[in-house]
């Protein structure tokens, strides 16, 4: 169940991309899933946790949460080996001309 609700605040953090966790505890609630305010704050936590939101204090009781959005970083000589590894395997096959 917890694994259920986690998927679920993350699913509504993606969707908006950014929004306060006052926003996101009234969405719930208007969902059905009515939980208590150190539940929600741990599930918050979890996925701070493992990466996939980051969480910023906008005032004294309010917060911001947003999804973390990590870019992969492209290896040129890696893409250069996987070019010539299709290239030579193509060229491989006999009567095979470009």
């Amino acid at each position: 169940m917890v694994i259920l609700l986690r998927n679920t605040i993350f699913d509504k953090i993606q969707e908006a991309g950014s929004l306060t966790d006052v926003e996101l505890y009234k969405n719930l609630i208007k969902e059905g899933h009515v939980l208590p305010e150190d539940k929600f704050n741990k599930l918050l936590l979890d996925l701070e946790i493992l990466g996939l939101i980051t969480v910023v204090w906008i005032t004294k009781d309010e917060r911001r949460i947003q999804v973390v959005i990590v870019e992969k970083e492209i290896d040129e000589v890696e893409e250069e080996n996987k070019e010539m590894m299709e290239k030579d395997y193509e060229a491989s096959f006999p009567g095979f001309e470009k």
